[in-house]
């Protein structure tokens, strides 16, 4: 009788391990689906009338390669860069822009996912400096900083060619040089706020200082 009631105990036991095993709780939380490039390429170039999202394109350009120094070009940006941005938007407290806050407000943190996602795996076109006179000062403060005024070189958190390092520091080249000097000057008035070290950086730099590495920084490649 003993061992009877011994046997149907154990299973009891391992019939119930393997059920809680096997149970998923109401307060799991749920694992974030994964960045679907797919989706972020329709959400970039096509919108969603019915949320009222506008497509990414009309103002960033096919494959995110911009056609106007308005608007960066956003192809080949490492996605992770992409989606913080896109948040800091949303929130508009240390990045704010009436009309990026107004469409990131409308995104889902899968959307940005996929949005970052996509726009990583377009190719970036190429550009070009456009100022002869102040490449020199340019490429030296890319290239080895402002040591008199404790500037950092850009190459040293944004890679020699200006691509950046993926979760840290965004992709720079070929950008259009008017975005990247108004970008500097935000950081440097304080309008744009959500990179203590590039507010750092951009308070101790001249306008002609700005404006000469803006213009290196888009014939990078």
């Amino acid at each position: 009788m003993r061992q009877t009631i011994s046997a149907t105990f154990k299973t009891l036991v391992i019939t119930l391990g393997l059920s809680i095993a096997g149970t998923s709780f109401a307060n799991e939380p749920a694992k974030p689906a994964a960045p679907d490039a797919a989706k972020g390429d329709v959400l970039y170039n096509s919108g969603d009338a019915k949320r009222g999202i506008v497509a990414c394109v009309s103002c960033h350009g096919a494959n995110g390669n911009s056609g106007a120094a308005a608007y960066p070009k956003l192809a080949g940006q490492h996605a992770s860069y992409v989606v913080k941005q896109l948040k800091d938007y949303k929130a508009g407290k240390d990045r704010p822009n009436a009309i990026m806050g107004a469409f990131a407000g409308l995104l889902s943190d899968e959307d940005m996912a996929n949005l970052g996602a996509y726009l990583e795996k377009q190719t970036p076109g190429q550009g070009t400096a456009k100022n002869k006179a102040s490449i020199e000062l340019g490429q030296k403060i890319y290239r080895g900083g402002i040591a008199a005024k404790s500037v950092a070189a850009c190459a040293g958190c944004h890679s020699p060619n200006g691509s950046g390092i993926p979760a840290q520091y965004p992709r720079i080249s070929g950008q259009w040089p008017e975005y990247t000097e108004a970008q500097l000057v935000a950081y440097r008035s304080g309008e744009r706020k959500n990179s203590v070290q590039m507010s750092a950086i951009a308070s101790r730099m001249s306008d002609a200082e700005i404006k000469a590495v803006a213009d290196y920084i888009a014939g990078l490649r």
